[in-house]
């Protein structure tokens, strides 16, 4: 019998993961408290949730908070942004579903949701292989009005892109590293090791 294997899924967990817990470890470089809302362990493919009064909405990964501000943080880790060709620009994007339920959380709750992507740069398929790496992000409430596109080619609902230029550079890639007391270059790229 040979090792496990391990499907998609389980590299993406893995992958997702590791980002999350890089992130988390950068804010808390910068005096952050964070809160993950939920264990590490997915139950049955569900993912946190947030319950309100007669309804559940799929909940952001993280709650963080600094003095009296604080925060709902959804936390993706990829490879690289992919080069949309229409537009002529670099974007990166998140689930439909998950984008509308995180909007509900943005809208019914008094902490804004953030949307924070770690790209470790690179090359995604049928993209230039320059694309930029590090830490970005924006608020629910810019991004809302912000969108590149969507498009029902990918996941299960389909996906929202935002282009690059609409995300806020608030890490580079070595200082993320460094929050995690990995020397500057050690690669980040779990789904190869796994």
């Amino acid at each position: 019998m040979g090792g496990a294997v391990v499907n998609d899924f389980q590299i993406n967990l893995i992958m997702g993961q590791a980002g999350e817990s890089s992130i988390a470890r950068w804010l808390r470089a910068r005096g952050c408290t964070v809160l993950p809302v939920y264990e590490k362990i997915i139950d049955n493919g569900k993912g946190p949730h947030l319950f309100l009064p007669g309804r559940t909405l799929v909940a952001p990964d993280l709650f963080v908070f600094k003095g009296s501000d604080a925060f709902w943080m959804e936390a993706k880790h990829k490879t690289a942004f992919s080069w949309y060709r229409i537009g002529a620009r670099w974007v990166t994007g998140i689930d439909i579903r998950h984008y509308l339920q995180y909007l509900e959380v943005d809208r019914c709750t008094p902490w804004p949701v953030w949307l924070l992507f770690l790209h470790q740069g690179g090359q995604a398929k049928d993209s230039p292989a320059d694309s930029p790496s590090g830490l970005f992000g924006n608020t629910l409430e810019f991004l809302a009005d912000n969108e590149s596109h969507r498009s029902d080619k990918w996941g299960k609902s389909g996906m929202v892109y935002w282009a690059y230029s609409d995300l806020k550079l608030l890490a580079t890639l070595e200082q993320v590293r460094q929050a995690e007391g990995l020397p500057v270059d050690v690669g980040m790229n779990i789904a190869k090791a796994a």
